[in-house]
């Protein structure tokens, strides 16, 4: 899979459930794991992990890392998968509005999360993280500029997540979360 836009409405309804979202995000931050690993770390059953990633594999969002042993970790296949219903049928706009939101729900569930964990980090991390909102007055191509900039300063250290030897000390797994959204005429 690449970072194509996902229009099978059989793709997007397998990401309408935002506990799949978060095995995407946690193989994405942390590397292949294992379904048992990914249990520890999430807190629900062995069996489900499994379920949860079989259902990704059957739609090629991750897959299994060949290697020795019985158990096979699993890996994100894309660090991005881009849902719009925009242009797609009633069936495929209906399930990629249904994607978007399990993935908006598991996203703002980290967000309040770290949130709330923020006050026990070390001080020197207090400061830059957070959230904060912005209004700008744009076209539509200045948007898309933008857009793309401040991904280009984000993707800038990407290299660090597929290779943790490239990881300074102290570095910490810090997830962005942009949002552009347009307000109607």
């Amino acid at each position: 899979m690449t970072d194509a836009r996902i229009t099978d409405p059989k793709a997007l309804r397998a990401l309408s459930h935002p506990f799949r979202w978060k095995l995407i995000k946690l193989l994405a931050e942390e590397g292949p794991r294992t379904a048992t690993q990914c249990s520890q770390k999430l807190g629900e059953s062995v069996a489900s992990c499994s379920y949860h990633l079989n259902m990704l594999a059957k739609y090629g969002f991750v897959t299994e890392v060949e290697g020795p042993g019985r158990q096979k970790p699993w890996q994100v296949v894309s660090k991005r998968q881009q849902i719009s219903s925009v242009g797609l049928g009633t069936e495929a706009a209906m399930a990629a509005e249904a994607a978007s939101m399990a993935y908006l729900d598991q996203e703002f569930e980290e967000i309040r999360n770290r949130l709330r964990q923020r006050e026990h980090l070390p001080a020197e991390w207090h400061e830059p993280s957070g959230t904060e909102g912005v209004i700008a007055f744009l076209t539509a191509a200045e948007l898309a500029e933008l857009k793309a900039e401040l991904e280009k300063v984000v993707l800038k250290y990407d290299d660090r997540r597929t290779d943790p030897s490239l990881r300074p000390e102290g570095v910490r797994a810090v997830r962005f979360f942009l949002a552009t959204t347009i307000a109607p005429e």
